[in-house]
């Protein structure tokens, strides 16, 4: 069986890891099975740290289709054209796209047309917001997939409601917490931790990716002056990429034990979720780090892709309401935070269950 694996950003990596060493422990037992790494970006993008492959103990791609764009429109085109010649030059039995980007919905749609099997690696996650584009490469990837891998019981329940047939739809697990599971004991501290006098269990970590979040100024400095006030002077450690940062920055506000610096590698950062007293960020994928951690987590969200991190883990909700922030960093800062449990199947085995099914099939 030939698998061509598609990512198209960065975090698709933490994902795709885990399955390309279960695909390696398969062949290892004399399976017939091999992959192909295909980046729909750049091969000299920022954003891949030339420690990533080796941090996360694997192979960097086979191929970079270069496409890049800021139009959601000529990113899907390009994509799609760039697919389909990598396809057809290179054939496969699977392609398994991960996540929600536009780089997933465009290459599920290639290779339905060409009359490959499409596996969706975290099927199910909903907002019910239309208006999110991410929600409409769901529900188009989600539509076109032959094999429907699944995180949790909602998810199951969001494809089932949607008429997806459910011999298609396999409860595997979370592959994050495989990648976390794999990499807990090869965390590295930053060389710059005792540099800025930070102890563990005595800072807070702070992430921000969405730019709808950033285009509210007003809102932005009143969740940031929340942040900082609420902190009572500990140190807030901010590794935020540049566009972040310069929307910060424009903000004027000054704080001593406010420390933004550049993104980290990844065995860096996952030491920072490790070793935090908590974490506030609009990233779903580090709530579920924080999760299985145990570390308090709050998301600047009012939805996150897997419900069970606040259902069930350390995760709460806030949306981007300072007021509500302010009254969750009280319960954060007094020690009184939920203490949470481990969804089911989290448990690092979510790669071998899905290269079982790929390969039993």
């Amino acid at each position: 069986m030939k698998i061509t694996i598609v990512a198209g950003a960065r975090p698709n990596f933490m994902k795709i890891a885990p399955i390309t060493r279960a695909i390696e422990a398969a062949r290892a037992l004399g399976k017939s099975i091999s992959y192909r790494l295909v980046y729909t970006g750049r091969k000299d993008d920022t954003s891949l740290d030339a420690s990533l492959f080796s941090d996360l103990d694997m192979k960097a791609p086979d191929v970079y289709l270069g496409v890049e764009s800021s139009n959601p429109t000529s990113l899907t085109a390009g994509i799609m054209v760039a697919f389909e010649q990598e396809l057809t030059e290179n054939p496969a039995h699977v392609v398994l796209v991960v996540d929600d980007l536009t780089a997933t919905m465009s290459c599920a749609i290639v290779a339905k047309k060409q009359g490959t099997k499409v596996a969706h690696l975290v099927a199910g996650t909903r907002s019910f917001d239309m208006k999110m584009p991410k929600e409409v490469n769901r529900m188009i990837t989600d539509g076109l997939s032959d094999y429907l891998f699944t995180a949790g019981m909602v998810a199951n329940r969001n494809l089932n409601q949607t008429g997806t047939e459910s011999e298609n739809v396999y409860y595997v697990g979370n592959i994050l917490i495989d990648a976390i599971r794999y990499n807990r004991n090869r965390l590295l501290k930053p060389i710059w931790f005792s540099v800025l006098g930070l102890q563990e269990g005595n800072y807070l970590l702070f992430t921000l990716n969405r730019r709808a979040l950033l285009g509210n100024k007003e809102n932005l400095r009143q969740l940031m002056k929340t942040i900082i006030d609420k902190s009572a002077g500990m140190p807030i450690v901010a590794p935020l990429h540049t566009y972040v940062r310069n929307a910060i920055k424009e903000l004027n506000i000054e704080a001593p034990n406010l420390h933004i610096m550049p993104p980290q590698n990844y065995l860096f950062f996952g030491y920072l979720i490790n070793k935090a007293k908590g974490i506030i960020t609009d990233s779903g994928n580090v709530a579920e780090e924080a999760t299985f951690l145990s570390i308090p987590c709050i998301t600047l969200n009012t939805y996150a892709e897997h419900p069970e991190t606040w259902r069930m883990g350390t995760n709460e909700l806030v949306g981007e309401d300072p007021a509500l922030l302010a009254k969750t960093m009280d319960t954060l800062m007094h020690g009184e935070w939920k203490r949470g449990e481990l969804p089911e199947r989290w448990d690092g085995r979510t790669a071998e269950r899905i290269v079982q099914i790929l390969t039993s099939k």
